[in-house]
């Protein structure tokens, strides 16, 4: 019985969300519905959070397992709960749990509660139930509830045209979705309808048909987890939901699909081919370099962050590809210390990420605005949000000592073990992706420096933003959360590497060496003698550097007060519309990245001297995925449809000559494949 217990209380927490959502459906209108709610969704995900914790770290490696008499007749629901499992539990009931907290103040703006708060829940619900799944028909439903619950929550303001293109594209993507992971698990169950992921674990993949499961758990994955190509409803969904649900879809439902393909990969598809690595690298870094480049060119700030989360994606995926080039090289020590990059980066993720997108909802709440071009001047009006928003933008820029340099790091240090891989097709590829890698986490450093920048400083250039002021205390208190969070795991990285080492046991049969025995807390990725980082120390030498600086400053410097107009540049124009834009910012990146990358064009309206009309500046940019792919098979459809038409108009003779055929069809295929 004691076996069990931890999948047993886990599905009590989803059972309990389950209920909060059926209670919403009755109360969302009323006044105190957020409470009880936001509230209920918070204590659940505090307790899941607490399961999975306990697991991870008391019990590393135990499983614990439970089959319910539901789902496919012949195995029923298997539930499973493991160390990869407990995980991404805390991850995802972390990020839950902050949502709600920040739910609590940010859902006294919401115009319509009675179309979120039902979803809340269910949303929560879909993906713990994602994660503790064991067979494919268990986790095709939850994550096909994940993605109809996440849906209905970009859909909440349906009646703008935008929201109700976002709801499209979202849905038959994750269609898309669902069918190759339908397709992938098909592949692996064989004949015989072996659905249990304990059957696909004990056979692997059919002879052959690696490749191809691994081309489909990619393709089922990567369209959740926004990967290039497949990532445009990604930057349309995000902005469209409310904050604390962009916050949860974006740091949180991505890790899910991220936890999708590694179970696939490493845990079913059975021994890892070093070949596997290449596509995922590839994917990976064209991946992270394409995200941060569009996000460099967005105005809107939470589009800003949905092309930022393509990036961290990425990343991860690049940490990954490396632990397969590893794993399958037999280099245990190098494939652990890469997936525990890609998992460490996961985890902050979640929560540099969630911290942002509150921080955005606390701007949209204060000003009403998203686009970058309408703020400025906000850090005199919200200086806590300013200061924590900045803690998140630091954090996601790689900086130390936060927690998004030590996983950042830990990935180039993989990087840096690549001449050891036997493959020179990995010899040339992996220092071809850690070069994209450094360059996109100093295209990162630059995106949100404008973020920042641009939206919290100078002068307010609205009267929106004049008008500003400080959000609520319980948001407040979420992104302060957060931000300690980010803290703490940046300047204690060897607490959260040793927790990840039943993991990465698990799924690489090796871990990176104890750190916490390590001096001073500090992190060594192989050997002491070949690199390590001292994140505390970093903290310490800052601290004591700034406040030793801000002391002289303070004793020698002059206690008079002079007053003086700002540098002008030669133009004394009061106006806000003389300091730099969002666009004016990204115009040198645009102009050496832009023509190959988003078709960018430029057109100057020059008005002719004499002519009092000011000059403007119009600049197109392109996404050539939608481009090249999406359009091209949109037209396709549109055509085919046209041309089908006329089958709705067949006589019933017709008609059933169409149905015996297709039977037809469907026996033969069935008789090729058995």
């Amino acid at each position: 019985m004691a076996a069990i217990a931890p999948i047993v209380a886990t599905l009590w927490c989803v059972a309990a969300l389950l209920i909060t959502g059926a209670i919403a459906v009755a109360v969302g209108r009323l006044k105190w519905a957020r409470w009880l709610i936001y509230g209920s969704s918070l204590t659940v995900c505090a307790i899941a959070c607490a399961v999975a914790i306990v697991h991870l770290i008391a019990r590393p490696a135990a499983v614990s397992e439970i089959v319910l008499p539901l789902g496919l007749p012949w195995i029923g629901a298997n539930f499973r709960l493991d160390a990869l499992a407990a995980f991404f539990l805390v991850v995802i009931n972390l990020g839950g749990a902050a949502a709600s907290l920040y739910g609590l103040g940010y859902g006294r703006h919401e115009s319509a509660p009675e179309r979120v708060l039902p979803f809340f829940p269910l949303f929560l619900a879909g993906m713990n139930l994602v994660l503790v799944a064991a067979d494919a028909f268990t986790f095709l439903l939850s994550w096909e509830s994940m993605s109809l619950a996440s849906w209905a929550l970009v859909m909440t303001h349906h009646r703008e045209a935008e929201n109700r293109k976002a709801g499209y594209v979202y849905i038959v993507m994750a269609s898309f979705g669902t069918l190759a992971l339908l397709l992938a698990f098909g592949l692996m169950a064989g004949p015989e309808g072996g659905y249990a992921f304990a059957t696909m674990r004990a056979h692997g993949a059919p002879t052959g048909l690696a490749g191809l499961v691994l081309a489909l758990a990619l393709l089922g994955t990567g369209s959740k987890a926004g990967l290039v190509p497949l990532h445009v409803w990604l930057p349309l969904a995000h902005p469209a939901a409310p904050s604390h649900v962009s916050a949860l879809m974006s740091g949180v439902m991505t890790k899910v699909a991220v936890y999708g393909f590694i179970r696939i990969t490493f845990d079913l598809l059975g021994p890892v081919s070093w070949w596997w690595a290449v596509p995922v690298l590839f994917a990976g870094a064209i991946t992270a370099v394409l995200g941060v480049l569009t996000a460099l060119m967005q105005n809107d700030i939470k589009r800003v962050l949905a092309y930022s989360t393509i990036e961290n994606i990425g990343l991860i995926f690049v940490a990954i590809g490396l632990a397969l080039a590893f794993e399958g090289n037999g280099m245990k020590a190098a494939a652990a210390l890469a997936m525990t990059a890609a998992l460490f980066h996961v985890l902050n993720h979640a929560l540099f990420k969630s911290l942002l997108f509150f921080g955005a909802g606390a701007v949209l709440t204060a000003t009403g605005e998203r686009r970058m071009e309408t703020l400025g001047g906000l850090l005199n009006r919200m200086p806590a949000t300013g200061l924590l928003f900045l803690v998140g933008a630091v954090a996601i820029s790689a900086l130390p000592p936060l927690n998004g340099f030590a996983s950042e790091w830990l990935m180039l240090q993989a990087v840096l073990l690549s001449p050891e891989l036997p493959q020179w097709a990995l010899k040339l590829l992996i220092p071809a992706v850690g070069a994209m890698l450094a360059l996109a986490a100093a295209l990162a450093a630059a995106c949100f420096v404008r973020a920042f920048g641009i939206s919290f400083l100078g002068r307010p250039r609205s009267p929106a933003a004049s008008n500003a002021h400080e959000v609520d205390g319980l948001s407040i208190a979420a992104m302060a959360t957060l931000a300690l969070l980010c803290l703490l795991t940046g300047i204690f990285p060897a607490l959260v590497i040793d927790a990840l080492a039943p993991v990465s046991s698990a799924l690489t049969g090796s871990r990176m060496p104890v750190q916490t025995h390590v001096a001073w807390l500090s992190i060594v990725p192989i050997a002491e003698s070949r690199s390590s980082y001292n994140g505390l120390l970093v903290f310490l030498f800052i601290t004591a550097s700034a406040s030793l600086a801000a002391f002289v400053i303070h004793r020698l410097a002059s206690d008079k007060l002079r007053r003086a107009p700002a540098w002008d540049c030669g133009f004394p124009d009061p106006s806000p519309a003389t300091q730099y834009t969002a666009d004016s910012f990204a115009q040198p990146l645009r102009r050496v990245f832009g023509g190959f990358a988003f078709r960018a064009t430029e057109v100057v309206d020059m008005p002719s001297p004499g002519d009092g009309r000011p000059a403007r500046i119009t600049v197109t940019l392109r996404d050539l995925a939608w481009d090249l792919i999406y359009d091209p098979i949109i037209r396709l459809v549109a055509y085919l449809a046209e041309r089908l038409n006329h089958l709705q108009f067949l006589t019933i003779r017709r008609y059933l000559s169409l149905v015996f055929g297709a039977l037809i069809l469907l026996l033969l295929i069935l008789a090729a494949w058995s």
